[in-house]
């Protein structure tokens, strides 16, 4: 789903079909021994105490003794004398790389918990410095793309050839790697890694789609979790299509919500005092950059791609005033070219994030095949929710071209866990909040941590200190809330930015950095 680091040949033939993942009792035969984690200092300036390793596992780990492909590990290890093992942490994706992400938990948590663990990041099958790593297409967002409404045919039929050219491009450059890129064979991952910790029990701490990558983990080994954090949770009842139909009205309700904290600040971005007429500017920029992208580079495609961030982090939004405002006002593009560029360009990382984004995703579950379901479906959200949904459409669409049969996802139910403790604001676009409802009820005896009208998408260790409250005091010793109603716990949240002409800070550090981790469509 749109859960992005943002970051899709004339179809090959494909014969839908499904098939279900074994459990993790009859899918691992006879598994080899995992050789120990060979650590090496790999610090930086901002994580000094970072080392790197790595670990062999089996590409097809119902074939524990066929080909092997290698796992790039990151740690921070504990400093406290008795260590809670290791705590395994994910920014989502699929195709998000982790390594760095261990070095900002280890420095975000409190001082006294972080020392109780080794964090572990890591890039899982496909991803960033694991090898092998994916591209399907370099270069897949280079701009200017095709405005993605398909307002004619022939914009329809540009759209529809880049992603049948994609999906076609990752099967033949991938065919015999495809069939393995999936959360159940990520899952196991996990537990390889566990191995070569030589730990009897893991620890985990998901944002976004790491959030379903650790349910799903916890279905398959679930006496091999100490403790479990979910932060932004995936709905597994609508993996993926009808999660990413769902996120396209979240999305337009964040967007409205940047629409009027603009209005709210007019004196400052001269946009006007009315959220309609604001959004009535956006929507007439937009237009106009269909017929001119800005500086050559943002058109209408990448418009949306560079507002969108603003829907996961509201610490973007002055940025994107100013860029709003510079080019409505004054017809001045640079801000726009450099928003655009800090937010939505995509490196070959990025490439990188999407191709197993894609894979990943169109593995897992059936997407329709016919196209003229995509049609209909999206034509009838886009009726009610403009800003993304065509956008979202074809970020997605590879999926039904895609060249390998579908997986059938796993039920995640699980009443077998040890307390689990779960974060969701409830404006949240990316992972809208009914999914953490969801998940809540599906782990028995699982704590929901809300926060109440918060509308950022990865909320701990952004600054929130009540939210980090309840992380800390889970990761110390197991503690959780219970309450009566759907929330076991409400935190107010966080308060939105102000202008960047202000004296206060437009977003802390912390969040900022977090965000850059996690990236978007995730």
């Amino acid at each position: 789903m749109r859960t992005r680091a943002a970051v899709l040949c004339a179809a090959a033939t494909v014969v839908a079909g499904s098939f279900t993942a074994l459990p993790a009792t009859a899918a691992v035969r006879a598994p080899l021994k995992v050789s120990p984690v060979t650590w090496k200092k790999c610090g930086t300036t901002d994580y000094p105490t970072l080392q790197c390793g790595s670990v062999r596992v089996p590409l097809d780990h119902r074939n524990p003794r066929g080909r092997q492909i290698t796992l790039a590990l990151s740690r921070v290890p504990h400093t406290a004398p008795v260590s809670q093992g290791p705590l395994l942490v994910n920014p989502g994706g699929p195709g998000g790389s982790g390594l760095a992400l261990a070095g900002f938990v280890a420095s975000a948590l409190p001082r006294k918990v972080a020392a109780q663990y080794d964090v572990i990041g890591f890039d899982p099958r496909g991803v960033g410095r694991s090898s092998p790593s994916i591209d399907c297409a370099p270069g897949y967002f280079k701009p200017v793309r095709p405005d993605p409404v398909p307002a004619t045919p022939a914009l329809e039929q540009a759209n529809l050839k880049r992603v049948r050219s994609f999906a076609a491009a990752c099967g033949k450059k991938y065919a015999n790697l495809l069939p393995y890129l999936d959360t159940v064979d990520a899952a196991q991952d996990l537990d390889s890694i566990r191995q070569a910790l030589g730990a009897r029990r893991i620890s985990y701490f998901g944002y976004s789609y790491g959030t379903y990558l650790g349910a799903v983990y916890a279905k398959l080994h679930p006496d091999r979790i100490h403790r479990l954090v979910l932060d932004s949770i995936v709905d597994p009842t609508g993996v993926w299509y009808d999660d990413n139909l769902g996120q396209d009205l979240a999305f337009d309700h964040r967007q409205r919500a940047l629409m009027a904290w603009i209005a709210a600040y007019d004196s400052t971005y001269r946009l006007g005092t009315d959220p309609k007429k604001v959004e009535a500017k956006w929507y007439a920029m937009r237009a106009a950059l269909a017929k001119k992208p800005a500086g050559g580079t943002v058109g209408a495609a990448e418009l949306e791609d560079t507002f969108i961030p603003g829907g996961y982090y509201n610490g973007y939004w002055p940025y994107l005033a100013e860029a709003f405002s510079a080019y409505v006002n004054g017809r001045k593009t640079a801000a726009l070219v450099e928003a655009y560029r800090n937010f939505a360009a995509v490196d070959a990382s990025g490439d990188n994030g999407y191709s197993v984004y894609a894979a990943v995703q169109c593995r897992d579950a059936s997407w329709p095949r016919d196209w003229n379901q995509w049609r209909k479906d999206n034509e009838a959200a886009y009726a009610k929710a403009p800003f993304m949904t065509w956008n979202n459409a074809w970020y997605n669409a590879a999926c039904a071209y895609w060249p390998t049969k579908a997986l059938k996802p796993l039920d995640i139910a699980n009443g077998t866990l040890p307390p689990v403790l779960l974060f969701q604001a409830t404006d949240d676009a990316a992972t809208p909040y009914p999914g953490g409802v969801t998940v809540h009820r599906l782990l028995a005896g699982s704590s929901l941590v809300v926060e109440q009208g918060g509308g950022n998408h990865g909320i701990t260790l952004s600054g929130n200190t009540c939210l980090d409250t309840h992380l800390a005091a889970y990761l110390t010793d197991g503690t959780v809330p219970h309450g009566t109603g759907t929330a076991d716990a409400v935190c107010r949240k966080s308060p939105d930015p102000k202008p960047l002409t202000t004296k206060a800070a437009s977003t802390s550090s912390r969040g900022s950095t977090l965000h850059e981790l996690l990236g978007f469509r995730r």
